[in-house]
C-alpha cells in the first residue's frame, strides 16, 4: 500500500511504498538533504500532519539531533520511516 509524503515549502509530493524513510523520500524527491551539520542541505524536518503515524522519537534519535544540527522539534529523515499519509516542512535554518 503507498502513502502521500507532501513537502513544504512548494508542496511537493510523492507516492511511495510505506516503511521507506524520510531520507530516501527526501532524495527521490530531489531535495537537498544531509547527514551531518557540514554537509548542505537538511537533516531533519518537521512533520506537519500525519505524525501520529509514525513511530515514537527514540533515545537513539533524540541523541543524534544535537550531532546532526537538528532543532528538537523535528525528525531525523534516516531514523523515521513514512507510514501513512504525511506533510513535512524544511527548517529556515
Amino acid at each position: 500500500m503507498k502513502a502521500r509524503l507532501r513537502f513544504f515549502p512548494g508542496g511537493q509530493s510523492l507516492h511511495l511504498e510505506r516503511g521507506t524513510s524520510l531520507l530516501e523520500a527526501t532524495r527521490r524527491a530531489g531535495l537537498p538533504i544531509a547527514r551531518a551539520c557540514e554537509e548542505p542541505g537538511r537533516s531533519g524536518l518537521r512533520e506537519l500532519s500525519g505524525g501520529e503515524q509514525l513511530a515514537k522519537e527514540s533515545a537513539l534519535e533524540r541523541s543524534a539531533k544535537p550531532r546532526n544540527c537538528v532543532d528538537p522539534l523535528e525528525r531525523l529523515t534516516y531514523r523515521v520511516s513514512v507510514t501513512g499519509d504525511l506533510e513535512v516542512r524544511a527548517s529556515d535554518g
